[in-house]
């Protein structure tokens, strides 16, 4: 019996993927530039052509009227939430922030979405995420401080609900390495939390999104350690997750993690371009399993070519 196949890119344009996983759903959502649209799926290959409708649409004016990138969706002590950033139209990068909806009904394709405000962060910023670690909430996002010499770099900072920050915006990385630096900018953004074999991997995207060398990063601390204090995250060197010139797969970037319907599992999400300089509107989301190395860091391996047949996720 032959394995059913997929191919990518699942969704074209698709930019900034984000995919979470509950029960025997998928939920999905990317960039739509001027609202936000959220998918719903029984299995993850098949999860753009899945039930779709538009929760949420900018207003025609205000501080969160343009420039609406990267939602996420998180499920929080049984409530939803949604993660995205905005800004006025006016202020480009100071005046973007990192708003959240909130929806309390079982399922987030029903019941109704109540913005909850802005995350008060110290600085302007976009890409938040967030995460539970030991019975507490914490999230990182990518800020605009006064540094001269980059664009964006990572925070993080504890939470005393889903929507508010207390306490200081810890800077975590900044664009330090040239593979960092590609593009015309040094950015740190993107950040999402892998826990595995008793560690947290923070994976980020470097360099700017249009570049051919936009490419993954990792920060990786023990689950024992205090999350909170910079010193102790260890950052790779090289890039864990880049561009294949063989592969024909450019800037892939700006993820999220989910696993197969089984669980048995692993799967990368992120978006990429098919060809060299191509442009961030070719951005397309793709798919693809990994795996773990012996000392329990995850290997993404290369980005895998358009033409290659993908056998679907277990379970499916």
């Amino acid at each position: 019996m032959s394995k059913l196949t997929f191919y990518n890119p699942i969704l074209e344009p698709g930019a900034d993927p984000w995919v979470y996983k509950d029960n025997n759903a998928y939920y999905f959502m990317v960039t739509k530039r001027t609202r936000l649209d959220l998918w719903k799926s029984p299995t993850l290959s098949g999860i753009a052509k899945g039930s779709c409708k538009t929760i949420w649409t900018a207003p025609s004016e205000g501080i969160n009227c343009a420039n609406i990138w990267a939602p996420e969706i998180h499920r929080i002590n049984g409530i939803w939430y949604i993660y995205f950033t905005a800004n006025d139209g006016i202020g480009d990068d100071q005046s973007r922030k990192i708003f959240v909806l909130e929806n309390s009904a079982e399922d987030p394709f029903n019941g109704d979405w109540v913005e909850k405000g802005y995350v008060n962060t110290e600085y302007p910023g976009l890409d938040g995420t967030i995460f539970e670690h030991k019975g507490r909430l914490y999230f990182v996002y990518a800020g605009y401080g006064n540094f001269p010499e980059y664009g964006s770099a990572l925070y993080i900072a504890e939470m005393e609900n889903p929507w508010t920050i207390t306490g200081p915006n810890m800077l975590l990385s900044k664009p330090e390495y040239d593979w960092e630096k590609q593009g015309g900018m040094a950015i740190n953004e993107g950040p999402v939390m892998l826990k595995r074999n008793n560690k947290l991997f923070l994976i980020y995207s470097a360099s700017t999104t249009w570049s051919d060398d936009y490419s993954l990063g990792m920060l990786t601390i023990s689950e024992n350690e205090d999350v909170m204090n910079p010193q102790i995250w260890f950052k790779s060197t090289e890039p864990v997750f880049k561009k294949s010139i063989e592969n024909k797969v450019f800037a892939p970037g700006h993820n999220s993690f989910t696993q197969s319907p089984d669980g048995t599992e692993d799967w990368i999400v992120y978006h990429a371009i098919s060809e060299s300089e191509g442009g961030s509107q070719r951005r397309s989301t793709r798919i693809q399993k990994f795996n773990w190395n012996a000392d329990g860091s995850p290997n993404f391996g290369i980005p895998l070519c358009t033409s290659t047949p993908i056998t679907v996720p277990s379970g499916e």
